[in-house]
């Protein structure tokens, strides 16, 4: 099995402090959950799996920090690789030896499921030994089920092909692991399991998040809480093409007319684009990010203001395909706030703005998509409505100083009354206001198959080499076509869509061995 197995067995706090284990390579009650303090901390070290995982070449932003942010990026056209550092992805010239890629990520999202597994075996013991009261372990529990979807769905919309591949979603997904791997009974165990079907994996990812949901009791940013898993099963139940069903969950936290706000967790829209990241620490429209501190950083290459500054490193640029489209006014606000002057000939992004302590929590769902995912799902199943249009507006809107109707089919801001058109602008809207956060890709794994939005696979993209500073010209629609020679689409159907699994697990794995995916 993969490499990452194997370490994420050791518990360490967000403080780096490791928990001692007796012995080292399994989990017991009577080491790490003894008492309500070290369980404390065992459920902050399934958070640092998170932050940073066990990479073995040193903090890289795996699985949910800079690197990952920047794989999400880096899979479409919308950002731009600067360095070698992700050409792999950009390119799409990676293979089942990528380390500092697909590799990375695999066995990273492992090693955070494997601790996520621990704690939920661990805390179960210590609800039953009177360590902690059952509230306290459904809470933890659901802390740990939260985090296991996440890394899950991660998985899905890099190693398999989208839910609407096949229509009962029966081709293959990934193995879901639902058991801690800290012995060697259950190392063995893991050696022969294989990839689930998809349709079997959201099932059980989403089991994850109704737990999460029904028995979280903390709010707080950097920690899962009862909207954040309402939150993320909005996001699933869209890659689902379940609109129902992210109505329903969406609902829960969107209010029925606008200014849209939150009867849970009191989430809504901050005034201004910038806010959620010029208040990255707190604020009303982040919902869930990972922790990031002064004193506990990701590292050089795991920061995301290192990665994504000019000022700094500044490996990811934006992109002049998206810097010139004409669908982004020239006066939005986040091409002045959210966007810097140019850096040895280059764009950036500011939304990461820590550039000597790399603080920056990294940002994984905010509210600003949930109403967008709720505007495509109505626009999908009721065409264009007023409250489409007005959940559309009002992440549209805040970013211009003009003045836009938020109710109203014939709203002067969009004037649309064609369904498709309203869920081209959402995409649109998707592509500006995400810009710089990693989710560019789950977009197109999403909407692929079925070429919506002028998406057919991935896109062509251009290459570093070929631009100069003259070709970002905002709102421009110019683009010169021989800069995506370097770099051409790759369509739906090529093997290249998706990511091959690691050699690192196919290897001690026979039967993922057989179900690696085509091409690889």
């Amino acid at each position: 099995m993969a490499p990452a197995l194997a370490l994420a067995v050791m518990m360490t706090s967000c403080e780096k402090e490791t928990i001692e284990l007796l012995p080292k390579d399994r989990i017991t009650e009577e080491s790490a959950f003894q008492d309500p303090e070290r369980i404390q901390l065992a459920m902050l070290g399934v958070y640092d799996a998170a932050q940073t995982g066990f990479y073995p070449g040193g903090q890289r932003g795996y699985p949910f920090g800079a690197a990952s942010t920047a794989q999400g990026d880096m899979r479409g056209e919308d950002m731009l690789n600067v360095a070698a550092f992700y050409a792999f992805t950009y390119e799409g010239t990676f293979n089942a030896t990528t380390t500092l890629n697909n590799v990375a990520m695999w066995e990273s999202l492992y090693g955070l499921i494997n601790k996520a597994n621990i704690m939920i075996d661990g805390v179960k013991t210590a609800a039953e030994a009177g360590v902690i009261t059952q509230e306290q372990a459904n809470s933890y529990e659901g802390e740990s089920r939260f985090l296991r979807a996440l890394a899950h769905h991660e998985l899905l919309v890099n190693f398999a092909r989208p839910y609407n591949e096949t229509g009962d979603a029966s081709h293959l997904g990934v193995p879901y692991r639902r058991m801690a791997i800290n012995d060697p009974a259950s190392v063995d165990e893991a050696k022969a399991q294989g990839r689930n079907t998809v349709k079997e994996s959201y099932a059980m990812l989403l089991e994850d998040l109704d737990f999460a949901e029904q028995n979280i009791t903390v709010s707080q940013l950097t920690r899962a809480s009862k909207g954040a898993a309402i939150a993320l099963k909005t996001r699933v139940k869209l890659h689902m093409r379940d609109w129902n069903g992210v109505k329903t969950e969406a609902e829960k936290i969107v209010s029925g007319s606008g200014p849209f706000t939150s009867p849970i967790g009191g989430f809504a829209l901050t005034a201004a684009p910038e806010g959620p990241f010029a208040g990255n620490k707190g604020n009303t429209e982040s919902i869930f990010s990972i922790l990031n501190s002064t004193d506990d950083n990701p590292g050089t290459n795991a920061a995301l203001p290192v990665m994504y500054s000019g000022a700094n490193r500044g490996l990811v640029a934006i992109s002049p395909v998206i810097w010139n489209k004409p669908f982004w006014p020239v006066e939005d606000l986040r091409r002045t706030t959210l966007a810097g002057d140019f850096y040895d000939g280059e764009k950036y992004t500011t939304k990461y703005r820590d550039l000597s302590g790399w603080s920056d929590n990294t940002p994984i769902i905010r509210y600003a998509e949930v109403l967008l995912n709720l505007s495509e799902a109505i626009a999908r199943t009721e065409g264009v409505t007023d409250k489409a249009l007005a959940l559309l507006n009002s992440v549209r809107g805040r970013a211009t100083s003009e003045t836009y109707v938020t109710g109203g089919a014939s709203a002067a801001y969009l004037n649309i009354s064609n369904a498709n058109d309203l869920l081209q602008a959402i995409m649109n809207e998707r592509r500006i206001e995400f810009l710089a956060e990693g989710l560019r890709w789950k977009d197109i794994h999403r909407t692929a198959k079925e070429g919506e939005f002028g998406v057919t696979g991935v896109p062509a993209k251009v290459a570093y080499g070929a631009v100069t500073t003259e070709d970002w010209k905002a709102a421009s629609n110019e683009l010169r076509p021989d800069l995506f020679k370097s770099i051409p689409a790759i369509p739906y159907a090529d093997d290249r869509f998706l990511w091959p699994i690691p050699t690192s697990e196919t290897t001690t794995n026979p039967v993922l061995a057989d179900q690696q995916n085509p091409g690889y």
